[in-house]
Parts: structure tokens; C-alpha cells; sequence
């Protein structure tokens, strides 16, 4: 995305790839394969080979383990605390969608991205009748500060009264910390206006081995330059994240480290510290309501 995008060209290209990862490890349906997915994904497996062996993980790890773990957290907000309506923005060709309706046949589901990939998306998911009044696909920029595209506008027309799970995976990186922080304020103020409303995404923290950090320093200027956008490392650590949300109005924050889920959910595992954490931020309606 570019600063003020106007398509999904640049970040798609990503989702691609995304979307082809999903699928090659069980986690997405055929309707949402794409030959360009598969080419990339055999395009960049040598690299996440030579990752692995020298970095202890690689991309292909950290996509799987922050997938994983968003959906075993949207789980427990449905089952444990009744939550019956999720957005996800910036969907790509994520299967999420299709996988909650498939579980919970009454939530209601709307997944939102720029109108170019949102067209692409509602097309795949209405050739397979799966679109409907209670799984819907919107265009939505989150940079927006009005109109119809605009974030509030669009939890306004398609969500009901309630609270809801936003999630936004594999988009918060691709801008700088003032930009996005932008995005996340603004967020805080609509979900707070929504008792036990969350939101869920993911952050990569930057590394403290030299040679992995300059590995990711060259990766971050590549995908840069393939989505026309600034790949960003926003944090060093889990108390930056919870101390820099808490200051945009969120009430409630736990960090998810990949690690603490390796005996609980079917997850690579990284030789390393993972890089990637699963954020999990939001107003509790009640003492309940906290993370657990």
C-alpha cells in the first residue's frame, strides 16, 4: 500500500504468497488458490530453506504460527464469551472466513480490504455460494479519514450492535509506526463504543543478533520495494507493545509469544526466540471478559 492507496496491487502480491502457504499446509480452501500463489510459493523455497538453517525460522514459520494462534484466540472469544461477529481487515485470500462460518453457522463475518482485492475476494467466495446476509466482503481503507471506504463508516453500515472481533493479520508492518498508530487510535475510540469488543494482529519485533537483524533489515527493503509501501519493525520488545497501545486507549492488552503455544496448538516451531507475537487488545464488558 502506498500512502494514500488507491488498489491492493502492492500488498497483493504478498497475499499471494500468503494465500498459497495457507494452502500447502491444510488451512485453506481451492477456491482461494492462485496460480500466481503457487508459483511464488515454489519461487521462494529455496530462500525459506536457507532461513531456516541459518536463522532458526523463516517467513513460512512465522505465517503459520501467527495464523494458528489469532484463530485458536477468536475460538475462545466466541465459545467462552459469546462474541458473534468478526471483521477482518485486510482479508487477502485468507480462509478464516470460511472456516468460522463452516464452525459457528450463526456468526456473523465480514471481511474487508481494498476494493481491488475486495472484488477479487467476494468473486472467489460467491462462485462457491458461500457469500450471503451473514458473510459479507467490503472494500475498507484503513488511511481513509472519510467517506464510505473510511473505517468507521464501514463498522457502521455492515456490523451489528455488539461487541466484535476486528483482526487484522500480515498488514500492521507494512507502514511506519506513525501511520499505522494513526489507524490503531482510531479503532480504540469504535470498539470502545462496544463492551467486549477486541482486536487481534500480529507484530514482528526487531531481532538482537546482528546477523539476523540485517538479514531483516534487506528483507524488509525487498518486500518495500514489491509492495510499494514502508515495511516497518515498530517494537523491541512485548512491553513496548502493551505500553504503546495502552497509551491510544485500549484497556486491555496480552501479548501472545509463538513459544507458549507449541504444546497447545499444532505450530512450527523456531530454533530461536519467534519474531512474530499475536497482539490481543480490546475493552473486557465485565471481569470476565479478561484474557486468560
Amino acid at each position: 500500500m502506498s500512502s494514500k492507496p488507491t488498489d491492493s496491487s502492492g500488498i497483493s502480491f504478498t497475499a499471494l504468497y500468503t494465500g498459497a502457504v495457507w494452502h500447502r499446509n491444510g488451512l485453506s480452501d481451492n477456491s482461494l488458490v492462485t496460480p500466481q500463489g503457487q508459483w511464488l510459493y515454489t519461487l521462494m523455497s529455496p530462500f525459506e530453506a536457507a532461513s531456516k538453517t541459518l536463522a532458526g525460522g523463516n517467513l513460512k514459520t512465522f505465517l503459520l504460527q501467527r495464523h494458528l494462534i489469532i484463530d485458536h484466540l477468536i475460538e475462545k472469544r466466541i465459545s467462552q464469551h459469546g462474541v458473534n461477529q468478526v471483521l477482518e481487515i485486510a482479508c487477502g485470500l485468507s480462509p478464516r472466513g470460511l472456516h468460522l462460518r463452516q464452525r459457528h453457522p450463526n456468526l456473523h463475518m465480514v471481511e474487508a480490504d481494498l476494493p481491488d482485492m475486495a472484488a477479487r475476494k467476494a468473486s472467489r467466495l460467491a462462485s462457491t455460494g458461500h457469500l450471503g446476509a451473514s458473510h459479507q466482503v467490503t472494500p475498507v481503507d484503513i488511511l481513509a479519514d472519510d467517506g464510505e471506504h473510511a473505517l468507521e463508516a464501514v463498522m457502521d453500515r455492515v456490523l451489528k450492535e455488539g461487541p466484535v472481533i476486528v483482526v487484522t493479520e500480515g498488514l500492521t508492518n507494512y507502514f511506519s509506526l506513525p501511520v499505522i498508530t494513526t489507524f490503531w487510535r482510531r479503532l480504540a475510540t469504535a470498539l470502545s463504543k462496544r463492551p467486549g469488543s477486541y482486536y487481534l494482529f500480529d507484530s514482528y519485533l526487531m531481532p538482537e543478533q546482528p546477523l539476523i537483524k540485517g538479514g531483516i533489515h534487506l528483507l524488509s527493503k525487498v518486500l518495500g520495494g514489491m509492495t510499494q509501501s514502508q515495511v516497518s519493525f515498530h517494537f523491541d520488545n512485548d512491553q513496548q507493545v502493551m505500553q504503546h497501545l495502552q497509551g491510544l486507549g485500549f484497556s486491555q492488552t496480552q501479548v501472545h509469544n509463538p513459544r507458549d503455544y507449541y504444546t497447545v496448538l499444532p505450530i512450527p516451531q523456531s530454533r530461536n526466540n519467534p519474531l512474530v507475537r499475536v497482539v490481543e487488545t480490546g475493552f473486557p464488558g465485565s471481569a470476565s471478559d479478561i484474557p486468560s
